[in-house]
């Protein structure tokens, strides 16, 4: 397969398909479709993030490569107060993430296509999720990393998600020269939660 999810405009045949999945005790119906990132249902690195993330009451959150929508969904329900805007690349999930929120009744959140946060430079974010694409390269992950620093107010938060054996070292001793504070919340079957706070 030459064609990744981190395609702008996957060219993929169509393959929607309904799922539903209950996440944080909330139970969303998603519509995903081929050409995006786990489109079978919600991948484990997501639902351990998912798991973990903490979202502030009346946050302005981001949620960077965000898919169909399962990680910045579940943090606007989970704070109805705040406002999550939600990032892709690629054209396909950023509709799929609309229509998902549509689908759910959140109103919360906003999606954008977009190449790392350039959709929304200059706007300051009190929380920042990633599950970030790893087959996309080292070099994407860490300008993810280094775009989430960038528009995190002081004492804003990071969560990440990554494997141990797709860099989770390397992605960990980044972050630190970043942030004042990187700590592993959690240890699940290879995946690290990471949380860094500016």
């Amino acid at each position: 397969m030459s064609e990744h999810y981190y395609t702008g405009k996957p060219t993929v045949k169509h393959d929607t398909r309904t799922l539903k999945e209950t996440l944080r005790g909330i139970e969303f119906t998603f519509v995903t479709d081929a050409g995006v990132f786990s489109k079978g249902g919600v991948d484990y690195g997501s639902k351990a993030l998912i798991r973990c993330m903490e979202i502030p009451d009346g946050a302005r959150v981001l949620d960077v490569g965000c898919g169909y929508g399962p990680i910045g969904l579940t943090a606007a329900t989970l704070s109805p107060s705040s406002t999550v805007t939600m990032l892709d690349v690629n054209e396909r999930a950023v509709e799929l993430s609309r229509e998902n929120a549509r689908m759910n009744g959140i109103g919360n959140t906003e999606v954008f296509v977009s190449d790392g946060v350039t959709a929304v430079k200059g706007r300051s974010f009190d929380c920042v999720l990633t599950n970030p694409p790893i087959r996309a390269g080292k070099e994407v992950v860490h300008r993810i990393f280094e775009e989430a620093a960038e528009c995190l107010v002081p004492g804003g938060k990071l969560w990440v998600v990554i494997q141990k054996k797709q860099g989770a070292p390397s992605a960990f001793a980044k972050l630190e020269t970043m942030f004042t504070s990187v700590r592993e919340v959690e240890k699940d079957k290879g995946y690290r939660i990471i949380v860094c706070e500016k």
